[in-house]
């Protein structure tokens, strides 16, 4: 790369500063702030990668395809951000670690409002396939204190490596469900054992994996939504033991904490809740969730 004049650099910064000056009236403090920063550093890069015009376009392309593509069930512009780890790094920015709170991890992008109640012992697999998994634990605060009655919003993809919502034409709910940890604030549900699936990869942020020979898999993992009062809400999951897949996360998601021993079960093993499996075998697995205050 040769060498930018004087009259260059000086013409660059003056666009800088003309850009920084227009939002000078931005009656939004922290809206002025952002956009400054934004425009600081979109400029440096562009400045230290000396971005060509058709690079630009590559760029616009982009985005544009990755607009086209999101509809309600998919949100393209998430998995960009996963990909990149600005999801993992805006959570770790707003989830500060504290005490022996359990640590967030990503959304993802199949969560789903409205899930369906189960009860304490219920199954949220709903007829998806896969192995069988009996999930307990407990929900308490950071001093060990019970927090009955949080609520817990669970969601999984199936055998197959599919959430319900990918599956096209279909209106169903499946391996996804929500309850309400009891009065001692523990919890026990049937779900499925969690298997390594691609995020989806048929768009421009599959193109931008390829591209770099990067995995779209992600480690297998169940994901957790818990709220209680006066409590952060936490966004997590657990992951599977013994999995070489969480050391290539596709997001960045695996946290060793979160890091769980799914037991498995022979076939005939006695159930903790009586349920018979017949011949099938099935998995167990604890989670001791810790919620911090909400202020912290």
């Amino acid at each position: 790369m040769s060498e930018i004049s004087a009259d260059q650099s000086e013409r660059e910064q003056k666009l800088i500063e003309d850009v920084l000056a227009s939002f000078g009236q931005t009656p939004d403090a922290r809206l002025k702030s952002v956009l400054e920063s934004l425009v600081r550093h979109l400029h440096g890069f562009l400045r230290e990668t000396r971005l060509t015009e058709q690079e630009w376009g590559r760029a616009i392309g982009f985005l544009t395809a990755a607009g086209h593509i999101t509809d309600e069930r998919r949100q393209e512009f998430v998995l960009l951000s996963d990909v990149l780890g600005a999801s993992m790094q805006t959570i770790a920015i707003n989830n500060e670690a504290y005490a022996n709170a359990t640590e967030a991890t990503v959304l993802g992008p199949f969560f789903v409002e409205g899930a369906p109640e189960i009860e304490q012992g219920g199954d949220l697999s709903f007829g998806a396939a896969g192995q069988p998994c009996w999930v307990e634990g407990s929900v308490r605060d950071t001093q060990g204190k019970p927090l009955p009655g949080a609520l817990l919003e669970i969601w999984e993809c199936d055998q197959d490596g599919f959430y319900d919502v990918q599956y096209a034409g279909e209106d169903r709910t499946a391996a996804r469900g929500r309850l309400r940890a009891d009065e001692a604030g523990e919890f026990r549900f049937w779900a499925l054992t969690p298997v390594p699936y691609p995020i989806p990869h048929d768009g421009p942020v599959g193109a931008l994996l390829a591209a770099t020979s990067r995995s779209p898999m992600r480690a297998p993992h169940l994901h957790f939504l818990v709220k209680a009062p006066q409590m952060r809400t936490l966004i997590t999951h657990i992951f599977v033991e013994g999995e070489e897949l969480r050391k290539g996360d596709a997001v960045f998601g695996v946290k060793e904490s979160l890091v769980r021993q799914f037991e498995q079960q022979a076939a005939g093993t006695p159930t903790p809740d009586g349920r018979d499996l017949g011949a099938g075998d099935w998995a167990r697995v604890r989670f001791e969730i810790v919620l911090a205050p909400a202020d912290a």
